[in-house]
């Protein structure tokens, strides 16, 4: 099975219009794809009562990606820092105030996974090896999927290890299609981790964007980008491939610094063959 979505759900333009409400969106969001990324966690951990609107706005199929709380992924700490014991006793309390958080949704049978994405900094070295163990084991039975942002997890000296760690660690792996500037990416490692769930995030390849940190609006350009057909294509044998690997493809479009990700997500769907609900009419006069 694959399933196609987006990485939240309150900036799809071309989904929305001006007709619908900020906090109806997420409710029409779902009658357009099956699965989501929540990227609001990530920057504050949020209320029970939050994350519980969520699982009830959203019918039985619909998945969550909960993106980590950035306390819990080095977001926070100083960078090439270790850890003092203080902020050890620190991240042990904030995973549990997370986990707490977000119980409403494992509750609901809606979490697909946590999504740990890590900085560009937390390269592959034995103490961060040891991190993502106690993080593995602090998370317990909730689903996890990790995501590196530094090359040397999967440079030809250590890619099979840090796969076969993975698998070993029971991590879902979330497979990159990211701009390649050497050494803040990875590659698109397109190898399975855990049989029953695969994550595929697609950033776009907008590599100025990507390295370019100078600019006052970075954040806002950084995944500027439009896949093309040809790229998408591409992207529909690969999946095709990971599907007899992985029971669950779940692939995410990150891409919307321009309000792509949900054409593009479309265009993928048609290519798999998959029933695409067509925007609305007045959506499409817009254009």
């Amino acid at each position: 099975m694959i399933e196609i979505g987006l990485t939240g759900w309150g900036d799809h333009d071309l989904l929305y219009g001006e007709r619908v409400r900020a906090g109806d969106k997420l409710a029409f969001y779902a009658k357009h794809f099956n699965v989501v990324e929540i990227d609001s966690t990530f920057y504050a951990i949020q209320s029970q009562e939050v994350c519980r609107k969520w699982a009830e706005a959203t019918p039985g199929n619909f998945r969550f990606v909960v993106k980590a709380y950035k306390g819990l992924t080095g977001h926070e700490q100083r960078q090439g820092q270790p850890a003092t014991e203080g902020e050890s006793q620190h991240f042990e309390q904030s995973m549990a105030s997370f986990l707490e958080s977000i119980e409403p949704i494992v509750q609901s049978g809606k979490l697909l996974a946590v999504l740990f994405q890590y900085p560009p900094w937390f390269d592959c070295t034995r103490e961060h090896v040891n991190e993502l163990r106690m993080t593995k084991r602090l998370v317990g039975n909730i689903p996890a999927a990790l995501e590196f942002r530094h090359n040397s997890w999967f440079s030809e000296e250590y890619a099979p290890r840090t796969l076969q760690f993975m698998q070993s660690e029971k991590w879902i792996h979330s497979i990159c299609d990211e701009p390649q500037a050497e050494p803040f990416c990875i590659p698109t490692v397109l190898e399975v981790t855990h049989p029953q769930v695969t994550v595929v995030r697609m950033h776009g390849r907008n590599i100025t964007g990507w390295i370019n940190k100078e600019g006052v609006n970075w954040r806002e350009v950084r995944y500027l980008y439009r896949y093309s057909m040809k790229e998408l294509e591409e992207w529909a044998k690969h999946l095709t491939m990971l599907e007899g690997k992985s029971e669950q493809i779940y692939v995410l479009f990150n891409n919307n610094s321009g309000g792509d990700a949900a054409g593009n997500a479309k265009q993928l769907q048609e290519l798999l063959g998959q029933e695409v609900p067509p925007f609305a009419p007045e959506q499409l006069e817009l254009f």
